[in-house]
Parts: C-alpha cells; structure tokens; sequence
C-alpha cells in the first residue's frame, strides 16, 4: 500500500506543471507547508525525479546514425538523420525535463530541514541523510544529461554548460541567466556526487552493525532507512557510475578542451567502480543475455540486480519492444532495421576485422564463422526466431513479408533487430503472451568499456595507472565473453598500439551497447563523422549486393546539441550554440 501511495503521489507530481509548483494557483490546495507534517507527501518531490529519469525507457536513437534506419517513415530520429534537426525540432532534447526535475528536487533539497520523516529524531535525520544524499545524486544525473544534449561552443568559441540552479526559481526569480562554462557546470557535478556518496550507503542492503556515523542508533531503525527496502533508489555506487559517465564525456575531445577533468580521472572514477566489482574478474559471463535470460529474470524481486545490472528500473509484463520490432511473420512491426555498416563492424569469430586478410571472411557466405554477437543481436537472412523459431527470409526474392522492402513494416536493409527482444514472446492474435522486461539504466559492461576507453587514452593499452588492471585486460575478458576464439591474435597484434587499440575499443563499445542509446552521443563526443550513408544488403538468387539506403545529413555544427529555440527568444542572456 506504501508504494502505490508513493507511486500516485509520483504521478501527481508529474501531472501538475512547473508553472503550478512555482506558485500554485488558488484551486491547488496543497502547498509546501504540507509536506513538513506529511512525508509521504515531500518524497514525491523526490519521486517526481525519479519519474523523470532519462534513462526510464528506450530511445532507438541509433536510427540517427550509421547503425541502423527505420522502416517508419514518421520516426523522429529518422528526421533528424535526413536533415531536419533544428533548434525548435529536437527530439533529443532535454532543457524541460531536466530543468523541471531539478526545480523539483532543488524545493526539496532547501525544505528538508523542516520536514519530519520520522517521530524519532534520530529515524528522522537518517531520513533526512537518505532523501538528500538521494536528491543531489539525481541533480547531478539530470546536470549531465543537460550537458550531454545541449551543451556546446558559443560564436566566441567558448565551451558553455548550462546555467547552474541551486535554489528553487519563483515567480520573482531572475530566470533571464547566462549559461555557465562546461567546466563549472562539471565541477557542479562533482560536488553534488560528493555529497551523495557522503550521505548514502554503498548499496541499500540490511546491515549488521550500525555505520559509525550512525553509532548510538538503533539496528532495526537503520535498516528501515537504510536497507533492503529502498534497493533501486539513488545509491553510493550509482553516484560513483554517473561520475565515470559525466568524466567519460568530459574528457573526450569534443569537451576536453573547455574543462579540467582528463582521461586519468575518467579512468579512476570508472576503475573505483569496478574494483567494487572484482575488476576484471567481476565480468558478468552471461552478459551478453541479459535481456532475454528468462531463469534470471524471473528470479529478479525485491529491488535485486542480476550480476550485468547496475541500476535498472522495475520489471513488469509486456510485449511492446517485440510487436515494435519483431519481423512481420512473427506479428511485428519490425521497426529498428540494423544497417549493413554495423554488420560488417562485427569481426570473425577468430577475432580479425572482416576487412583484414587473415579474417577468413568469404564475401559468399558473409555471416558464417562470424563473431557470435552478430546473431545474437541482429536477425540475418536466414536466422530464426519467435516462439516457434520460424525462418527469418530477408532475401529481395523472399516469399513473404520479411524480405526486403516487400511491406511497409519490412526492413529496408536486409536486416531486423534481434537485441532487446524476447523471443519467448507470441504475438500471433490467437495465442499472444506477454514476459518480463525491464530497462536498465545502467550495465556494467559501460563501466567497463569507460574504462577501458578512458584507460588506453590516459595510460596506453597495457598501462594500469593506480587501478591494477588495464584497457588490453578488459578488452580481452569482453572479447572472450563474446566468444571470439582464444588465443585473441588479432588482439595481441595491437596491444602495444594505442590508436589501433583506440579503434578496436571504439567498435567494441558500438557493438556491445549497439540499440542501447549510445552511438549518436559516443559519434559526437569523439568528433567523429556523423555522415556516413547507411547502407543494406540485396539478396537475390543467392548473391549478396551492398546497397544504399539512408543519407546521413549533419552541418559541422552537429557535434553539438541547441539551446531550445523558444528558450532562446524568452532570454536574452541565454547564448545559442553556433550553427544553430
């Protein structure tokens, strides 16, 4: 009952404006002073944070790049790629979703103080410890996604962030601000996160013994705030992730030049989190399955994580991302079409690049003796899938609605996303089912790929830095947990050469995180060319063509996101990104 309590209250938050909780109108009989009697009702100032949380659900966003096109026609990310990315036509944007989260959180944060969590003072101020450790995790979380998206250089050159809210904005506010340097917005990141870690537990798990900071008080109240009840909510080791997250895009070369922070700390903010984990070691070896490991899944109460997942949201029952993606013999809409120009990222099973001479790869038969992701991610001429495991055709000369460009719910590239979806799934009409799915928010394998990333460039690939392992030693476990067949040679002929390893951890993280929301932001924050046409494949009688199928279409200025077009006119201390 205690949930879906915070639940409704979550909700009406989220329903109400932003202009309402500035000053609220006079039909709103609720105001600030109810929540210091009422806790319930001040944690859903916090909930509503969580409400709005990025990351909650799926953003197919690699439709915007080389990855993959889209079979609707309508999809705004398909807009985006062909040429129609504007400052008032952005579906990336996230100046309103964030700024109200933080407003928000920021009434929060100032009216704590006079809430009473708890008859017990002592209960109370370890509440008062959790909700703000809590709520200065998620600003900082909200302050890099503000960066990630609109961030960028102004006319002058000049790297700018955002401008830095701290206090919560009124109808008297000054809302006419500049926006502040990218430096000091990140070091507005650090110091929240360094409250957070401050202020919450490792993980919210039932204690033993009281912390020092909490000796004189009592076990069971501890565990009340502090344990098991609250697992999902914004921990020490989520503030730590979302540290190596904001370094990793601070210290790449888009951003380097207008901050402080560099590749070292990237890496030992990621390496911190990691060695929590076992380093290396704590791999999760069935990782590459954990969207569709069903003994795993079903298992998944009561908040816990499997070993991949380091925050992920709530698991429920559906069948959305299959009837949006699964091919149309299987009662999809196949939606996501993988682009040949990902196939062919993906090595031979022995590891080499398919362009390499000791490959083995055969232009006749391009999906055989291939890295094993490649099936397991992405439907083939030929795979199987479904319930039924029912024969995916592609092939021009198919016979049914899975070939090529055939419908309009057929993929345009001789490919369907597989990745994400749970072939346990039926959505034939007569016997449609539904299964557990959940999103995560964040997999260790990105921590370890930041690390990774961020290790070769500060220290070279075998160099370890303070962290004792290195970007050669998580590759390598990656790579073999992929199943790439041991020895690595093609791995051990680079392991002395940054810029090959540079390459090699690049097209590592485009395939490991492939649909997961990251190659247009990982394009763009390595001034990489976001241009490449998107290509597809055309079987006939047996003969595999390459084809076009997709423009990519980005002005120079597309490295970096704009400042909302409305936001732009409202203020005239608000500088526009150039270009835009």
């Amino acid at each position: 009952m205690k949930k879906k309590l915070l639940l409704f209250l979550a909700v009406a938050f989220m329903a109400g404006s932003c202009d309402d909780l500035i000053e609220p109108g006079l039909e709103n009989l609720r105001g600030l002073d109810d929540m210091y009697e009422e806790a319930e009702y001040a944690q859903g100032f916090l909930l509503n944070g969580y409400a709005r949380i990025p990351t909650n659900g799926w953003a197919f966003t690699d439709v915007a790049t080389d990855n993959a096109v889209s079979n609707d026609r309508n999809n705004a990310y398909l807009k985006v790629a062909t040429g129609q990315w504007t400052s008032n036509n952005n579906p990336f944007d996230e100046w309103r979703n964030s700024k109200a989260a933080i407003q928000y959180l920021n009434i929060l944060l100032q009216e704590s103080e006079k809430v009473k969590w708890a008859k017990d003072e002592k209960v109370s101020q370890m509440f008062k410890d959790r909700i703000n450790g809590e709520a200065y995790g998620l600003r900082a979380l909200f302050m890099y996604h503000l960066l990630r998206t609109h961030a960028g250089k102004s006319a002058s050159g000049e790297l700018l962030g955002v401008p830095i809210v701290l206090e919560p904005e009124k109808t008297n506010s000054d809302f006419n601000k500049p926006r502040a340097t990218f430096e000091e917005c990140m070091q507005q990141i650090y110091r929240d996160l360094d409250k957070a870690e401050e202020l919450l537990p490792l993980d919210f798990e039932d204690a033993s013994s009281l912390p020092p900071a909490y000796s004189g008080s009592n076990l069971d109240e501890y565990n009340r705030v502090f344990g098991q009840f609250a697992r999902q909510r914004m921990s020490k080791r989520i503030a730590m992730a979302i540290r190596a997250q904001a370094a990793l895009l601070a210290a790449s070369p888009a951003y380097s030049s207008g901050n402080t922070t560099t590749w070292a700390k990237a890496a030992e903010d990621a390496g911190k989190v990691l060695l929590l984990k076992g380093g290396v070691s704590g791999l999760d070896p069935n990782g590459l399955n954990w969207y569709a490991a069903a003994s795993v899944i079903n298992e998944l109460a009561a908040g816990n994580n499997p070993p991949e997942i380091l925050w992920r949201s709530d698991v429920s029952l559906s069948n959305d991302l299959e009837r949006q993606h699964f091919p149309p013999t299987l009662f999809g809409n196949g939606r996501l079409n993988p682009s040949q120009n990902l196939v062919d990222a993906f090595p031979m099973a022995n590891g080499f690049p398919i362009t390499d001479a000791a490959s083995g790869y055969m232009s006749t038969a391009p999906y055989d003796n291939r890295d094993p992701r490649l099936k397991l991610f992405i439907s083939v001429n030929g795979s199987t899938g479904g319930p039924n495991n029912t024969a995916i055709i592609t092939a021009a000369d198919g016979t049914t609605n899975d070939a090529l460009n055939r419908v309009e719910t057929s993929t345009r590239t001789g490919y369907y996303m597989r990745k994400l979806l749970r072939q346990d799934v039926n959505l034939n009409p007569v016997t449609t089912n539904t299964q557990k799915h959940y999103k995560p928010r964040i997999r260790y394998t990105e921590i370890y790929l930041i690390y990774a990333e961020a290790a070769n460039e500060a220290w070279g690939p075998t160099g370890t830095g303070s962290v004792g392992f290195s970007a050669y030693d998580v590759i390598a476990a990656i790579r073999k947990r992929a199943g790439i067949s041991q020895p690595d040679n093609y791995l051990e002929s680079i392991k002395s050469d940054k810029e090959a390893m540079r390459a090699l951890i690049r097209n590592e993280r485009r395939l490991e995180l492939c649909f997961e929301d990251f190659r247009f932001w990982d394009l763009r924050r390595w001034n990489a060319n976001l241009t490449e046409e998107a290509r597809g494949v055309r079987i006939q009688n047996g003969n595999h063509e390459t084809i076009p199928v997709e423009a990519r279409i980005y002005g120079s200025h597309m490295t970096y996101g704009p400042i909302p077009y409305s936001e732009i006119l409202k203020f005239s201390n608000l500088a526009q990104n150039r270009g835009w």
